[in-house]
């Protein structure tokens, strides 16, 4: 112990930072310049009203929710005097939401249990191994990445069908589970590529196997990159219109959120209220998860740029 740290204790320190209106630890504050003051708040200005163009339509959509249709399109005004709480009930009940609600929620599940495993492990040989013709598969997966979901609606529904599964939600999981693959596989990839070799010496001189240094050294490190993945396969299963459309033309009874929302529509006519609110109801959770993994999620890709 040195001097300096006898005579100042460290709990007087800690005191004294927090006195000065900073955390103990933490360096000095620099003071804003007045230009950059200034820039602070224009550029806070001009953000604000593009923030608000962008936020519009989810801000309507909720307000419609407790508007009739008649309120609806009388205003562009999203606050109601009067609060439709019936149009939640009518879209849970009689619009079979809350059955299509269960599927979702089965489906999306399982869907990232698949996928987070299978892209890991896939990503864990690719950023970890070389082997032949490992460039041709990264230039494989890239190819992949634009392409159209619509050209594999068809080979992904004749795979499900001859594995007996379709008509099933087993099925739709099968087929959800590989709708963010390639991203995530590159995700992994790049992460475990810049892992310390020495982490799977250690591992392998204490005689682990392949699977439990992945399972036991590997894959603990990556959870920033595991919350980006479960929030890519989230937003897809749960978003996902096409392939659930396709899978339950013949089973009304598995649809998803996507697809129910889509079923509310009528040739005459639309109830809209209803149809807010069922929108509403598929929204939430998805906000919800953003919000819990959002930190790991800027984490797995600011991490991702310094690579």
């Amino acid at each position: 112990m040195t001097a300096n740290s006898s005579v100042i204790p460290p709990q007087v320190s800690a005191a004294g930072s927090e006195e000065r209106g900073r955390p103990a630890g933490a360096g000095p504050r620099r003071r804003l310049k007045r230009s950059e003051r200034i820039a602070l708040i224009l550029g806070g200005l001009v953000l604000l009203p593009i923030a608000l163009v962008w936020i519009y339509p989810f801000i309507w959509v909720v307000s419609s929710s407790f508007k009739s249709n008649a309120e609806i399109f009388g205003s562009l005004n999203p606050f109601t005097s009067t609060l439709h709480l019936d149009n939640y009930v009518r879209a849970w009940r009689e619009a079979n939401m809350g059955r299509y609600f269960l599927n979702t929620i089965f489906v999306t599940g399982m869907s990232i249990l698949i996928s987070v495993t299978v892209n890991a492990l896939l990503g864990y040989v690719l950023g970890r191994y070389t082997f032949p013709g490992k460039k041709i598969i990264y230039a494989l997966l890239a190819l992949v990445v634009f392409l159209p979901q619509g050209y594999t609606v068809i080979p992904i529904f004749d795979l499900i069908d001859a594995l007996g599964l379709s008509g099933s939600l087993w099925g739709m999981t099968l087929a959800e589970a590989g709708g963010v693959s390639v991203i995530v596989v590159l995700l992994f990839a790049g992460y475990f590529a810049q892992l310390p070799k020495e982490l799977e010496e250690a591992a392998k001189i204490d005689g682990a196997g392949f699977l439990r240094i992945f399972a036991r050294v590997y894959l603990p490190l990556s959870g920033p990159v595991i919350a980006t993945a479960v929030i890519l396969q989230f937003m897809h299963a749960w978003n996902d219109f096409l392939l659930p459309l396709v899978l339950t033309l013949s089973q009304p009874e598995l649809r998803t959120l996507a697809v129910g929302i889509y079923s509310l529509q009528n040739q005459y006519f639309s109830d809209w209220g209803m149809m807010s609110a069922a929108s509403t109801i598929a929204l939430l959770p998805i906000i919800v998860v953003f919000i819990i993994l959002q930190k790991y999620f800027i984490e797995s890709f600011s991490g991702a740029v310094k690579g």
